[in-house]
């Protein structure tokens, strides 16, 4: 469930994991917002036939809505449920209405007065949700983490018992004749509950102050009778020589190029052209893409001229620190030839693309410096944006995902790992030959391929040089696609440990539900029986209780873990016993109502585990004794969970083991995650990983935690495991280990290429952790067994890790 515009090292597993079921959405709109929603038009007792949103413009200055649509969700949505879409046009003045009308009932006397935008969404009269969005594709959330963490999300109202919804609850009261408003202030203060109250419903169209232009035409392939004004500029002027456009927000006219590539799908529609004529000057680029918003009437190899107004589009908005795109927006298209030959592709390779990724402002934007594209990869990319380019029989870094994407590298020889991908070795070193590739090609002529790390792109790939809106980075737009050749990448299995070992592992499971396919587990229990060969103990993360992302005080998991322990067996692994603490309901983060914790599972034919009463969700775990007598006041327990430093995030479970008569204590963990962070291609550079200040106290925590127990008893058997959400180089593992002084973390003990559990935008990187204390770093073998990360086929997200360990 991967989410869109995120910083390095994150999953959508994990962002989910940072944001509580009050996880505020983007900063509430200065602008358009949703005003009042109806949605029992034409039902008994109703008097008006039909639905309406109605949005208001909070603002002074016009909202062009030509980008935008109202989308509806039902309020209790399931697996299976699609949101449903209605596209706007027009503009929405300061201060103004815009009424959109949807589906009719069979009762009501009344009809709306004259809506701006129609559909045919037949909505709830009493439970929903409506979101104001940028483009006109359905989302996908389902949840209201997900939706908050969806950039084309402006603005979101759920109502009545809707489980997707801002702030603390659903605007109350909707029914068959009340509507749910924000009223005349137009508050908007990110909480539903708080800022819509019931009552009439009061539907407002643009004749009654304000509203929407024309509907835009398609764009005329012969010359307008009146001609478009403003200023006369090439593309390369457009452009400028700095990320930021000189003629951002102005009108211009004889734009001219040669059309090298067309995006007739999702809510970004338009083209790109090239001029075939660059100027002398290396930080230009030549290519632009126009943004029509409708199908596009132009083909690859049409010679066109453009008039509009240059818009620099921060996708989500510029406090996301994405970068800008430059585009041509409003456009009126005059097509002058057909048949022309596209200009020559740029090609990206080792020696073309620098080695040092971006320049430094000392946290603040680069985007008015000039570029400098023989220094720095990304000023490379930008002084490309919208311009034709071309790669040749490059490795595959990150496998094909579900949103038809995979990257590659330009540059084989930097950073490899063993298994063919690229390792991330620090925050100076984010690969610069990392870039993603999409396709152009409708899926029904050509489907996506699928593509493991490690498999070659052969051929060429060709297309216009886009940033990615969604992921917030630089993709080649294919045209045309190469083939992909098989590395013959394989699931790793794990070593046989002897039998005076004992074996730990690790897994983050990923939003494992009693509600998810048999499928899954069935692939879970394969791995940890096969891959893993059944380890003494697991530390599973992402655990959900029994309902899953059902919102309804349910905070058990034994449906969830039977399901998984009955599919161990089935697959010929032991009757694993189970460990664990339900949490507070909607306290440790994670998707709303799924109440995520980390749980130990244990062979009992293997090992022991010390039950020792009184550890609950809010209770805190200590230690007694000293020496052999050295113990846990509670097992299970959970480490100082009322400590804010646990807020919306899962608490460590500490338990006592015992093998072969020697005692054992485990903390799983899972700590918060990345969400809010800073991208790697962010304007803003360095970029600031603002989520690392909670893992930090958090390590901080847990290392007092360890420590004390290694005072207790110096020759403590301590293993700290599970998903750190960090990288062994970061300040909260740093904090954690105290420099190996009070846990040693293993993944440093492996030979430099095989530093990795984890893959995201092409960079192979650390997440998951084993940590032993020093005095058993070397009676331990370690391995992180790549099942996952690599493939296109996953069944989480993350690779599994397990030690073989003497006591």
């Amino acid at each position: 469930m991967r989410k869109r515009f995120l910083p390095i090292g994150i999953a959508g597993a994990m962002v989910i994991a940072g944001i509580g079921v009050h996880a505020a959405f983007a900063a509430p709109s200065a602008d358009a917002l949703i005003a009042e929603v109806y949605g029992g038009g034409g039902n008994s007792g109703a008097t008006y036939t039909n639905d309406f949103v109605e949005l208001a413009n909070a603002g002074s200055a016009a909202v062009d809505l030509g980008g935008y649509s109202v989308q509806y969700l039902p309020g209790a949505p399931t697996a299976s449920s699609k949101w449903q879409a209605t596209p706007l046009t027009g503009s929405l003045a300061g201060g103004a209405r815009y009424l959109v009308q949807e589906g009719a009932g069979t009762g009501g006397s009344t009809p709306l007065p004259t809506p701006d935008a129609g559909g045919a969404i037949n909505m709830s009269g009493t439970t929903g949700t409506v979101a104001l969005v940028t483009g006109a594709d359905p989302l996908t959330c389902l949840t209201a983490a997900d939706c908050a963490a969806d950039p084309r999300v402006k603005d979101l109202v759920g109502y009545g018992t809707a489980l997707v919804h801002e702030g603390s609850g659903a605007a109350a009261g909707a029914s068959n004749s009340d509507s749910v408003t924000r009223g005349g202030t137009l508050a908007d203060t990110d909480d539903n509950a708080a800022d819509f109250t019931a009552g009439a419903p009061t539907p407002q169209n643009s004749g009654d102050g304000g509203g929407p232009t024309q509907p835009p035409t398609t764009p005329p392939t012969t010359p307008p009778t009146t001609p478009p004004t403003g200023t006369e500029a090439k593309i390369h002027d457009i452009q400028g020589d700095t990320r930021n456009s000189p003629f951002a927000g102005k009108a211009i006219t004889g734009a001219t190029g040669i059309v090298t590539g067309v995006r007739d799908y999702g809510s970004s529609k338009g083209f790109w052209m090239q001029d075939p004529n660059p100027d002398a000057n290396p930080r230009t680029s030549e290519g632009i893409f126009v943004y029509t918003s409708s199908s596009p009437t132009v083909a690859v190899g049409d010679s066109v001229s453009v008039a509009g107004t240059v818009s620099q589009y921060y996708p989500g908005g510029a406090s996301t620190g994405v970068q800008a795109i430059t585009e041509i927006t409003k456009p009126t298209v005059t097509k002058v030839s057909s048949g022309n030959p596209l200009p020559a592709p740029v090609v990206l390779n080792d020696t073309s693309v620098p080695d040092a990724f971006v320049p430094s402002a000392g946290g603040g934007s680069i985007e008015d410096l000039p570029l400098r594209p023989d220094q720095y990869a990304l000023d490379l990319y930008a002084s490309l944006e919208g311009m034709n380019v071309q790669i040749n029989d490059t490795r595959v870094v990150g496998a094909s995902d579900p949103y038809s994407e995979l990257w590659v590298t330009v540059k084989p020889k930097q950073n490899p790992t063993k298994r063919g991908g690229t390792l991330y070795t620090g925050y100076d070193q984010p690969n610069s030959g990392r870039l993603m590739v999409q396709s152009l090609i409708p899926t029904a002529t050509s489907p996506f391929p699928t593509a493991n790390v490690g498999d070659t792109l052969r051929g060429t790939t060709t297309g216009p040089l886009d940033y990615n809106q969604f992921a917030g980075t630089y993709a080649l737009q294919a045209r045309t696609l190469g083939t992909v050749k098989s590395g013959g990448l394989q699931p790793e299995v794990t070593a046989k440990a002897s039998a005076d070992q004992v074996t730990v592992g690790t897994y983050n499971v990923e939003n494992l539900a009693p509600g998810n396919p048999q499928a899954k587990f069935d692939a879970l229990a394969q791995g940890l029986v096969h891959n893993l060969r059944s380890p003494d103990i697991v530390a599973l993360e992402e655990i959900q209780d029994n309902n899953g992302a059902t919102d309804d005080g349910t905070v058990a998991a034994d449906q969830t873990l039977t399901k998984l322990t009955d599919a161990i067996v089935a697959a010929g692994g032991p009757r694993y016993q189970w460990r664990e603490i339900d949490p507070v309901n909607d306290k440790d983060g994670g998707e709303p109502g799924g109440n995520i914790r980390s749980v130990f599972l244990f062979n009992p034919q293997r090992v022991g585990f010390t039950d020792i009463a009184g550890g609950d969700s809010t209770t805190p775990v200590g230690i007694t004794g000293t020496g052999d007598a050295t113990s846990l006041t509670a097992s299970p327990g959970r480490i100082a969970p009322a400590d804010q430093a646990w807020n919306t995030s899962r608490k460590p479970l500490v338990g006592q083991f015992t093998f072969r008569g020697k005692k054992l204590f485990v903390i799983a963990n899972h700590f918060d995650s990345k969400g809010g962070d800073q991208g790697i291609d962010s304007h803003l550079q360095p970029p600031v990983r603002s989520s690392e200040v909670q893992r930090v106290r958090q390590a901080i925590l847990e290392h007092d935690f360890v420590q004390q127990l290694e005072t207790a008893d110096k020759k403590a058997s301590v293993v700290v495991l599970g998903d750190l959400n960090d990288y062994q180089f970061s300040p909260a593992v740093q904090s954690l280990t105290e420099n190996g002084t009070v846990l040693t973390d293993l993944v440093n003990t492996l030979p430099a290429k095989e530093r990795y559990s984890y893959v995201y935008e092409g960079n192979s990187q650390v997440l998951d952790h084993i940590l032993v204390s020093p005095n058993l770093d070397k009676r331990v073998d370690y391995d992180v067994v790549h099942i996952n990360s690599e493939f296109a086929n996953q069944t989480s997200d993350h690779d599994p890790q397990v030690i073989r360990l003497r006591p």
